[in-house]
C-alpha cells in the first residue's frame, strides 16, 4: 500500500485491480524530426510518422500495466474505433471492457508536430465531451470504487472534483489528477481549494506557473503548499522533476540522459513512474526516480506508449537490485 496517503482511510477493503485510469482519449498523429516549428504559410517536411491511441488516460495506464499494475481504464471513442481501442489497450495489458462508445461524435484527434525540444499540439475533442456525464453514472464510480487509486485525466469542474475525491476517499481509494493544458480550468482560482483534497496533483512548469503566477519551481511549490495542497509532482522537463509532499518540498534526483526523438506524452509517462512506484511504497526520492526514469525514456521514440520503458530497464537503469 502507498505509505500513509493523507487522505486514504486506515484499514481499506481489498480492491480487484491498482488503479483505474478516467480520462481523455484520442488518436494520436505524430509527426518528428523537424528542425525546427514551421511559421505560419511555411511547410516543413517531418522524418518521422506514427498513428497511436493517445491521451493521457491511454499513455499513463499503458505505462502503469507495464510495470505490472492492474490497470482499468475509462473513457469515451467513437463507435468505429472502439475495437480497435480495446485491441490496443489490452495488447499492452490494459483492462478496456468500460470503454464508451459515443454515439455520434468522432473519437477526439491531436495532430502532433515535434522538435527535439519541443512540440505543438493541434486537437479536435470528439467523443470526449461524453466525459462529464459518465462522472455521475453509478456503473462508472462502481468501478472507480474497485481501485486502490484513481487517476484522473481530464479537467472537470471544481465542484464536481472536491465531490468525487470525497466520495472515492470514502470507498478506500486514493486519487490523482493531471489534466494537461487547459486555460480556462488553469485560471480559475476555485480549482485550487479542490486540488487540496487530491492525493497527487501533476502539473507541469508552464501549468504550475499559470495558476500560481511563479515562474520558478521552489516558488510555485510554495504558493500550493500556502493554498493547502499536500502533494504536488511538478515536472520540469529535461530537468526532471521536484516534489511538495506533506509540507515538505523534495527535490529529486538528476534527470538522465537520453538522444530525444519526441516528447509527446512524457508527462503522463512520468505519472506512471512515479504513482507505480508510490502505490509500492517507496521512498519519495525513488519515486521521483521511476517517474523521471519512465519520462526520460519514453522519448526514444515517436508516441507516448510505444517508447515506455519495460520495469527491468528502469530497475537497470536505476541501479537498483
Amino acid at each position: 500500500m502507498p505509505p500513509s496517503p493523507p487522505h486514504s482511510p486506515p484499514h481499506s477493503p481489498p480492491k480487484s485491480c491498482d488503479v483505474v485510469v478516467f480520462g481523455d482519449l484520442f488518436i494520436d498523429q505524430v509527426m518528428t524530426g523537424f528542425p525546427r516549428l514551421p511559421g505560419l504559410g511555411e511547410e516543413a517536411l517531418a522524418t518521422g510518422f506514427r498513428r497511436e491511441i493517445g491521451g493521457g488516460a491511454a499513455i499513463t495506464a499503458c505505462g502503469l500495466a507495464g510495470l505490472g499494475a492492474r490497470v482499468k481504464v475509462i473513457g469515451t471513442v467513437g463507435a468505429e474505433d472502439l475495437g480497435w481501442f480495446r485491441q490496443k489497450l489490452e495488447f499492452k495489458g490494459v483492462d478496456a471492457k468500460a470503454l464508451i462508445a459515443h454515439p455520434s461524435e468522432p473519437t477526439a484527434m491531436t495532430v502532433a508536430v515535434s522538435t527535439v525540444n519541443d512540440r505543438i499540439f493541434y486537437t479536435y475533442a470528439g467523443a470526449n465531451a461524453l466525459l462529464p456525464s459518465s462522472l455521475t453514472d453509478p456503473g462508472t464510480r462502481a468501478q472507480m470504487a474497485e481501485a486502490r487509486h484513481v487517476h484522473f485525466a481530464h479537467a472537470m469542474e471544481s465542484q464536481r472534483l472536491l465531490e468525487l475525491t470525497g466520495w472515492l476517499h470514502q470507498q478506500g481509494c486514493t486519487v490523482s489528477l493531471d489534466l494537461g493544458w487547459d486555460e480556462v480550468w488553469l485560471a480559475s482560482p476555485a480549482n485550487l481549494k479542490a486540488l487540496a483534497e487530491v492525493d497527487w496533483f501533476f502539473p507541469n512548469e508552464r501549468e504550475a506557473a499559470r495558476m500560481t503566477g511563479e515562474t520558478d519551481p521552489q516558488r510555485a511549490l510554495e504558493s500550493f503548499r500556502s493554498h493547502g495542497l499536500s502533494g504536488v509532482a511538478l515536472k520540469l522537463g529535461a530537468q526532471g522533476a521536484t516534489v511538495l509532499f506533506r509540507g515538505d518540498i523534495v527535490q529529486g534526483p538528476p534527470p538522465l540522459s537520453v538522444d530525444t526523438i519526441d516528447t509527446t506524452g512524457a508527462g503522463d509517462c512520468f505519472d506512471a513512474g512515479f504513482l507505480w512506484a508510490w502505490l509500492g511504497g517507496k521512498p519519495m526520492q525513488e519515486c521521483l526516480a521511476w517517474g523521471n526514469a519512465c519520462g526520460a525514456l519514453s522519448t526514444r521514440c515517436s508516441g507516448g506508449i510505444e517508447g515506455f520503458p519495460s520495469r527491468e530497464e528502469v530497475l537497470s537503469v536505476l541501479g537498483n537490485s
